[in-house]
């Protein structure tokens, strides 16, 4: 690739240089600056024209209506040097890399005019702009497929050049000369528009490097946050799983606690009044009577802490047979009976943190038995990693008598560890996204390691992302 750069600025650099030439040179009147583009194409094209008045005060812009030159432009095939066509002085200067000027057009071998036209008052110096392969390819380039001349010699094959615009700059009649000091001010200024057109080429490389950098930053971000928004979604499966063993850990509890009470038939006994209520409905219940004995069956196996199972209940259960009441499916003595055992659930659901029943349990140390009973029938909200670390060490005390005591202390520490992991990924994660976006000063970012030693004590709040992800009940 030669030069490339935005259109607009292309076109205010090739304004510039003409209008400095004209104002230099009082014989100049007319300039233009034609882009060479990328090989193996080499499309010559007109990008702008100027012609300065008598006075020598204002320049006309613009494009002559007719030229082969004009957007889109002439390939390099179409203006080369090949035997039985008018040569140009174009093809002169982007082959050779060399100026031509044109100080007697009667007899200028170049002028297309002159060839095809017959007119020979065309007055004018050609200057190619060069600029060092080294500089517009830093790093190097690419193999670029440059073309060749009508004699199979490949352009600029040996030379550190390349040929990215020709400057055109026409003269009164008879004040130019080959080799003049206007040709040296021409070939001056076109060093010139060499360097800055380099400087726009690779300001706007700077421009597309940002961006992308950017592009991909944000790319990487995206990534990086779906990836997590997955794993913080699928991590609630962990707090599932230690809800499920809270709810074991409940009812391994209250068959402890409750053994030889007749309180410990409460639920089994309510459930098995209204399994028989609902079967008295028969099919008038449009299958309601059905699914409330599926609903009532499995509450059976709930443990859930009071607050939650009452709102597992009212919704339910309790909500289900006042639909049925609404209908007038249930006799007014039947009424009274259903509510009396729907209460009965809900007590059943306090029989594990009753101050009176557990202070009549002798089997633990009153601290610890008070501590236990909290953090068994808190509301969930509570599901940190100190938590976990509490109710751990409590179940390694020798006073739970429980038959899979043991089972369930493994099975809360392997996902305390698990729970702590994804946490701390998550902040790491974090951290790295934040740096992505906004930049780094420093050689590294800090962040954890996912097996910190770190006391689990400084780790408050971890859980919450994951009761964030799970669903209650």
């Amino acid at each position: 690739m030669t030069i490339k750069i935005n259109e607009e600025a292309l076109e205010k650099v090739c304004k510039e240089i003409i209008e400095t030439i004209l104002i230099c040179l009082p014989n100049a009147f007319k300039g233009t600056v034609y882009q060479i583009g990328n090989p193996p194409d080499m499309i010559a094209r007109r990008i702008t024209s100027g012609i300065i008045d008598e006075g020598r005060k204002e320049i006309s812009w613009g494009l002559p209506e007719k030229s082969d030159y004009n957007s889109p432009g002439k390939r390099w095939r179409e203006y080369r040097d090949e035997p039985g066509r008018p040569l140009e002085a174009m093809a002169w200067c982007v082959e050779r890399q060399e100026s031509w000027t044109a100080e007697d057009p009667k007899n200028d071998s170049r002028s297309v005019r002159l060839q095809v036209e017959g007119a020979w008052a065309d007055f004018h110096h050609m200057e190619p702009v060069l600029i060092r392969k080294r500089d517009l390819y830093p790093d190097g380039g690419v193999l670029l497929d440059y073309p060749k001349n009508h004699e199979g010699r490949i352009l600029w094959e040996d030379s550190e050049f390349v040929v990215v615009a020709v400057i055109k700059i026409h003269f009164r009649p008879h004040t130019i000369k080959i080799g003049g000091p206007e040709t040296k001010v021409i070939q001056r200024l076109s060093r010139a528009l060499g360097t800055e057109l380099l400087s726009h080429q690779l300001t706007q490389k700077s421009l597309e490097a940002m961006n992308n950098l950017a592009e991909d930053r944000l790319n990487s971000c995206n990534i990086l946050a779906d990836s997590l928004r997955n794993v913080i979604t699928k991590s609630g499966l962990i707090f599932s799983l230690i809800k499920l063993e809270l709810d074991f850990l409940r009812g391994q509890w209250e068959d402890l606690l409750l053994k030889g009470s007749d309180e410990r038939a409460l639920r089994r006994k309510a459930v098995a009044a209204l399994n028989m209520f609902a079967r008295s409905l028969g099919e008038s219940a449009d299958g309601l009577g059905d699914n409330l004995i599926k609903l009532q069956q499995r509450f059976m196996e709930l443990h859930p802490p009071p607050e939650q199972g009452e709102n597992w209940l009212r919704m339910q259960v309790e909500e289900k047979w006042n639909t049925l009441i609404q209908m007038g499916l249930m006799e007014e003595e039947r009424i009274g009976a259903v509510q009396g055992e729907i209460h009965n659930l809900k007590r059943s659901l306090y029989l594990g943190s009753d101050p009176h029943i557990v202070a009549a349990y002798e089997g633990f140390p009153e601290p610890l038995k008070t501590e236990w009973v909290n953090l068994l029938y808190s509301n969930g909200e509570t599901l940190d990693l100190v938590f976990l670390d509490r109710l751990i060490h409590i179940l390694e005390s020798p006073y739970l008598d429980f038959p899979y005591r043991e089972k369930s202390k493994k099975s809360l520490i392997r996902l305390k560890a698990v729970a702590q992991i994804m946490g701390q990924l998550e902040d790491n994660t974090n951290v790295v996204l934040r740096e992505l976006l906004n930049g780094h000063d420093d050689e590294t970012i800090a962040v954890k390691p996912l097996l910190s030693k770190e006391k689990t004590t400084g780790r408050k709040g971890n859980m919450a992302r994951l009761r964030a992800c799970s669903s209650v009940g």
